[in-house]
C-alpha cells in the first residue's frame, strides 16, 4: 500500500510529479538449487513489482499531462546472468524490459523511460563480494577503469536523463560500469 499510494500522495502535496527514479532494490545469494521461494518473491517484490507500481502510477500523471523522466535502476544483470543472484538477475532484466515496454507505448506522448545500468558498485548490497578477496579480484581484473564505482559515479547519468538534454531518448539502457561491458 505503501508503494501504491507514493505518487498519488506526492502528486497532492507538490502539485505535480517530473520526475520518477526507482532505485530501491534488494538482493539474495544462494545456489539456484538452493534459493528459497521466500527470497524469490522477496526479490521481486521489491525490484520488479514495486518498480511497476510506482512507473504505472507515474504514468497515470505523466502522459495526460504529456511530459516527464522515468528513471529506472536496472544491473549488468540484465545482460549477464550473474552468480548465485537468479531472482535479482531475473527481476532486473524484467526492469530493462519494462523499461522498453513503457518506453515504446509514453514516447509519443512526452514521457521518457530510460534506465541506469549500474556495474560494480560498492554499496552494503555488495560486501560480500568486496570482501571475498579472490571474487574481488576477479571482479576488479575486469573493471577498465580499475575500481568499483560509487553512487556518486551516477549523478551525471541521472541529471542527463533526468533532464532536457535527453529528450530524444527512450527505451536506452545506459551502462555506468567503468567499462565492464565493454571487456
Amino acid at each position: 500500500n505503501q508503494v501504491k499510494n507514493a505518487i498519488p500522495e506526492t502528486i497532492e502535496r507538490m502539485g505535480t510529479l517530473d520526475i520518477l527514479v526507482n532505485s530501491g532494490g534488494i538482493q539474495r545469494r544462494s545456489p539456484a538449487v538452493d534459493f528459497s521461494e521466500e527470497d524469490w518473491d522477496s526479490v521481486l517484490q521489491v525490484n520488479l513489482k514495486a518498480v511497476w507500481i510506482l512507473c504505472q502510477q507515474a504514468g497515470r500523471h505523466m502522459v495526460p499531462k504529456k511530459s516527464g523522466k522515468i528513471i529506472n535502476i536496472a544491473s549488468l544483470v540484465s545482460f549477464q546472468g550473474g552468480l548465485y543472484v537468479p531472482a535479482y538477475a531475473s527481476a532486473k532484466g524484467a526492469v530493462s524490459q519494462l523499461t522498453k515496454a513503457l518506453a515504446n507505448e509514453w514516447s509519443h506522448q512526452g514521457v521518457n523511460v530510460n534506465a541506469i545500468v549500474p556495474g560494480y558498485i560498492a554499496t552494503d548490497m555488495n560486501t560480500a563480494l568486496i570482501e571475498d578477496p579472490i571474487r574481488s579480484r576477479q571482479i576488479l581484473e575486469r573493471i577498465p577503469a580499475g575500481r568499483w564505482g560509487n553512487p556518486d559515479d551516477f549523478k551525471g547519468a541521472a541529471i542527463f536523463l533526468a533532464s532536457e538534454a535527453s529528450s530524444y531518448i527512450h527505451g536506452h539502457l545506459l551502462a555506468v560500469d567503468g567499462g565492464w561491458l565493454g571487456r
